[in-house]
C-alpha cells in the first residue's frame, strides 16, 4: 500500500483528537477551507503543469498538516497558507525534487509576510505522556513506511543530545530539558515533516548529516537567536543544503510504492505531483 495513506490516516486522527480532545484553536470552517483549498490548488496546478493525472493524497497531507500547526483567526491567511503550501511545491524544485518542505515552507512565509495574525502554538499539544506515545508510534509507522526512520530518529538523537548537553553544561536541572521534549509538535515534526522522503538527501549518511543540521539550526535559532518555532526556521534553511548533499553524497532518489502497475507507470512520467510531508 502506498505509505501516504497512512500519512493521512495518522494525521486526520490527530486532528480530530486535537479539536475534540485537546480543544485546538481550530475551526471547523478554517480546517474546511485548509483542505479544501489545498485539493484545489493542487487541481489547478495539475491541469496548468498538464500532468497525467491529479493526485488529491499530497495535498490532503498538506492541509491536514497545516491543520495541525498552523494557527490565525483569519480563514483568508489559512486559505492563503494553503495556496502558498502547494504552489512551492510546483514551484521550488531542483533535480526532480522538491528543494524546501512545502508545509514548512507555507508555515514560514506566512510567518514572516502576516506578521502576528498567523502563529504556531507548540504547547496546544499538553503533556500528556500516553498522548506522546501515540503520536510516536503513529509516526515511526509512517517513517518506516517511507522509508525514511534513519533521518528522523537521528534528528531526535542529535537534538535530545544538544538539549541535555547545553542543560548539564549550565548546571540545569534535568527536568528543563525533559519539559522542552514534552512537546507534541516536536514528535509531530520529527515523524512527519523532517521525514518526507522527497525533500531529504538520497543517501543514508546524507541524511544523518542533514538531521545534524537542523538540529544544530534549531539550537541556535532556540537558545542564540531567542525566537521561537526555531525547528521550523532550522528546516527551511537547511534544506536548501539538500542539493549540495546529494552531490556530495548521491544515492538512489525515492520512489513512492504503490499497487497499482498504471500508478507506477503515471509516477515515471510526472515529476510534480508528490506528498507534502511529508
Amino acid at each position: 500500500m502506498d505509505p501516504r495513506w497512512y500519512q493521512i490516516v495518522a494525521l486526520t486522527g490527530l486532528v480530530i483528537y486535537g479539536m475534540t480532545g485537546l480543544a485546538f484553536d481550530l475551526s471547523i470552517p478554517q480546517a474546511v477551507a485548509s483542505v479544501s483549498v489545498a485539493i484545489a490548488t493542487q487541481y489547478a496546478c495539475t491541469r496548468l503543469w498538464r500532468l497525467p493525472a491529479f493526485d488529491a493524497r499530497s495535498a490532503l497531507i498538506s492541509a491536514l498538516s497545516l491543520c495541525l500547526l498552523l494557527r490565525t483567526n483569519s480563514l483568508l491567511l489559512a486559505a492563503a497558507a494553503a495556496v502558498v503550501t502547494i504552489l512551492s511545491k510546483f514551484l521550488l524544485r531542483w533535480n526532480d525534487k522538491h528543494v524546501v518542505n512545502p508545509t514548512n515552507f507555507g508555515l514560514v512565509l506566512m510567518l514572516i509576510f502576516a506578521g502576528g495574525n498567523v502563529w504556531v502554538s507548540p504547547g496546544q499539544w499538553g503533556s500528556v505522556a500516553v498522548f506522546a506515545f501515540a503520536m510516536a508510534c503513529l509516526g515511526l509507522l509512517v517513517v518506516n513506511r517511507a522509508a525514511r526512520a534513519d533521518v528522523a530518529l537521528s534528528f531526535l538523537g542529535f537534538y535530545i543530545a544538544i538539549l541535555f548537553g547545553r542543560s548539564l553544561w549550565l548546571g540545569e536541572p534535568l527536568a528543563i530539558p525533559l519539559h522542552r521534549l514534552e512537546n507534541g509538535a516536536l514528535l509531530l515534526f520529527s515523524f512527519f515533516m523532517i521525514s518526507d522522503p522527497k525533500t531529504t538527501p538520497n543517501s543514508r549518511l546524507g541524511r544523518f548529516i542533514f538531521a545534524a543540521l537542523v538540529a544544530l539550526g534549531a539550537a541556535f535559532v532556540q537558545f542564540k537567536l531567542f525566537r521561537a518555532n526555531g525547528l521550523l526556521w532550522s528546516l527551511a534553511a537547511s534544506s536548501f543544503m539538500v542539493p549540495v548533499i546529494d552531490w556530495l553524497l548521491p544515492g538512489e532518489r525515492y520512489q513512492w510504492r504503490t499497487t497499482s502497475a498504471r500508478t507506477q507507470q503515471l509516477i515515471k512520467k510526472e515529476t510534480v505531483y508528490e506528498p507534502a510531508l511529508t
